[in-house]
């Protein structure tokens, strides 16, 4: 049988990615915490952390903090069950999904489940390029990901496609543009753009598909919020890639305008989460993959 305590310390130090923290957490010693992982380490015979500036797992931790963050959801159905709805507690559910979706679909879809079963969102934001790390990983149970291919021990559910249309203030666009209307990749590329984080990649992608242009070069604002990201756009600072979604949604707000009219990035989501799911998972896929039918385009 594995140790529960030693489980929780594995947990902790790669989830806070070092032992002095994951023993701050755990209200515990350094020496402690390190003991609790050797001991483990020796009864599996395997190592199951990468010891360095920032801890993380081995694939065998990994593979072990899956199992265990299933083996916690499946214990909590199970006392859910036996002491029946006055008795039920507030469930941890943790998963990995882009900025855009989390505000524009994934929160409105989900929240009526959330309270109605007692689940916390355990939410991890990340680009929609790198959140299934944290899935392979052990971070969480499941994510909203470009990659379509299933990883191992792994379900991929497609969702649909999330429209990005390339806007800035009319003022803005204008510049872009020669005194006969064209947009010209000179002139764009003379002014800001505004992007999410260093890992947000739409904007190149959107030069790529409509000017043939790679590795551009122009200067950026980095705005990791989608509040301040979209507001850095309406304040003039720079012209970006926006969700059709939020564009629709966008009443009494100051008026944005397409850089390069119906030129869009469609970008195709899928819902990657473990292939053995206990109920709560069960619940959550259902909401999240309705949430999807009724909000993205579909995938053709």
């Amino acid at each position: 049988m594995l140790d529960a305590k030693q489980l929780e310390a594995l947990g902790a130090v790669v989830e806070h990615g070092s032992f002095s923290a994951a023993a701050q957490a755990l209200a515990l010693t350094v020496a402690a915490v390190s003991l609790r992982i050797k001991a483990l380490e020796a009864q599996l015979g395997q190592r199951l952390v990468v010891r360095g500036k920032t801890v993380r797992a081995t694939p065998a931790g990994q593979a072990l903090l899956t199992h265990v963050k299933q083996v916690q959801l499946m214990e909590a159905d199970l006392l859910e069950r036996l002491r029946g709805s006055t008795g039920q507690r507030w469930q941890s559910v943790p998963v990995a999904i882009n900025a855009d979706s989390a505000a524009a679909w994934f929160l409105p879809g989900v929240a009526a489940l959330l309270a109605r079963q007692r689940l916390l969102l355990d939410l991890t934001i990340d680009d929609q390029d790198h959140t299934h790390e944290l899935l392979k990983n052990g971070s969480v149970m499941g994510c909203v990901t470009t990659r379509a291919d299933a990883m191992r021990g792994c379900v991929a559910e497609p969702l649909g496609i999330m429209r990005y249309r390339c806007v800035a203030t009319p003022a803005l666009a204008a510049r872009a543009r020669t005194p006969a209307g064209r947009v010209t990749p000179h002139r764009l590329l003379a002014l800001p753009a505004v992007i999410f984080n260093r890992k947000d990649a739409l904007q190149d992608v959107w030069l790529r598909q409509h000017f043939g242009l790679r590795a551009a070069r122009y200067p950026r604002h980095f705005m990791p919020a989608v509040d301040a990201f979209e507001r850095a756009i309406e304040l003039g600072l720079g012209w970006g890639m926006v969700p059709e979604l939020h564009l629709r949604a966008r009443t009494h707000r100051p008026a944005l305008q397409e850089v390069l009219p119906d030129a869009v990035v469609d970008v195709a989501l899928y819902w990657q989460h473990w292939e053995r799911e206990p109920p709560t998972a069960q619940r959550l896929t259902r909401a999240i993959r309705e949430a999807a039918r009724a909000c993205l385009a579909p995938l053709a």
